[in-house]
């Protein structure tokens, strides 16, 4: 069984078509996936496919009525079993923005706290009319096994310490507005990268485009196995910061800790904290980065987050247009059920 949601022969002309952006100059990509559940399958053109739609959409944002019609009729529900401000309101905002109704879940406030499965939960949702759900979920895997049972568009908004793709979208597509590439680029991500899906996306995506990625942090926090993944690891911050053109900054996940990985928080601070002392010994044009929150005088001193090295807040900015971008990509694409994914 199948639905077809195709809106136009190519995603911007859709758009075009639909008054919703200017058409970008076409590059002979069409976009065909009906999900968005990791960076680590996509392709080096899908990625800057991604990033092209979401530079058509950043004008929106600067308009009197800050809408357009792309996805008007459309539902998106917002499936959120982790507490959430920013990805939830971004999203939300996100499909407001091409005119698609949106509806929220919380889990704390649903049938799941009398027992009700997700399979079920996600069913009963859909028999309601909805085309697309934003899920975000304890559990790695949750995405792609509800591919398996609904019609219905996907969009990973974080599962487990699997992956969090928008956040890594978002992450890249600031470094190459700032920095104007990605490749040959030195980039450098800081902290709890063991819990960390937010740099598991990061690496996917900025491999495949041609960065240079280093993850630091503790031992603990920072294990040898992502060398398989395509990074390098170092647990000196000072030395990986020399030659870097990029550091994100990620922060303690003590939610997920099941013990104490590394002395004290003032050890911490001072072997891996980013302060405006550590950052003497860097390049002066540092791009900072942190996906939020932040843990102020933790992973970053607030000079530092506040300091004209950091493009902190301009991650939100683009996190609408990154979100607009897939939101609207996915929604082109035809469901098939049936996808091969784990159980939860």
């Amino acid at each position: 069984m199948s639905k077809s949601r195709t809106t136009g022969s190519t995603p911007a002309a859709a758009a075009a078509h639909a008054g919703a952006v200017s058409a970008h100059p076409q590059d002979g990509f069409v976009w065909t996936r009906p999900h968005l559940l990791g960076l680590e399958d996509l392709s080096r053109d899908e990625l800057l496919h991604i990033f092209r739609t979401a530079e058509s959409f950043q004008e929106v944002s600067t308009r009197s009525i800050k809408k357009v019609p792309a996805l008007r009729g459309r539902v998106v529900v917002n499936l959120f079993f982790e507490d959430s401000t920013r990805t939830r309101m971004s999203f939300s905002l996100a499909a407001q923005r091409l005119s698609a109704d949106v509806m929220e879940f919380s889990a704390a406030k649903s049938s799941v706290t009398k027992g009700e499965s997700l399979r079920d939960t996600v069913r009963n949702i859909e028999a309601m009319g909805v085309d697309a759900f934003v899920i975000r979920h304890t559990a790695a895997g949750a995405p792609h096994y509800i591919t398996q049972f609904t019609n219905c568009h996907v969009l990973n908004a974080g599962d487990g310490q699997h992956e969090h793709p928008t956040q890594g979208l978002i992450d890249i597509f600031t470094i190459r507005e700032r920095k104007g590439r990605i490749e040959g680029l030195n980039v450098v991500i800081v902290g709890d990268i063991a819990h960390s899906r937010v740099a598991r996306s990061n690496l996917w995506g900025l491999n495949k485009l041609g960065a240079k990625v280093t993850l630091v942090g503790p031992t603990t926090l920072v294990p040898k196995a992502f060398e398989r993944m395509g990074a390098k690891v170092s647990h000196n911050l000072d030395q990986a910061l020399r030659d870097a053109d990029v550091v994100n900054m990620l922060r303690i996940q003590r939610e997920r800790m099941t013990s104490q990985l590394f002395p004290s928080t003032e050890e911490y601070v001072r072997l891996f904290g980013l302060t405006r002392e550590r950052l003497k010994g860097t390049k002066p044009d540092l791009l900072i980065l942190h996906p939020g929150p932040i843990n102020r005088g933790v992973e970053l001193a607030s000079d530092v987050a506040d300091g004209p090295n950091s493009s902190i807040l301009r991650q939100v900015s683009n996190g609408l247009a990154i979100r607009m971008a897939v939101l609207f990509l996915v929604n082109q694409a035809p469901v098939s059920q049936g996808a091969t994914a784990p159980e939860i």
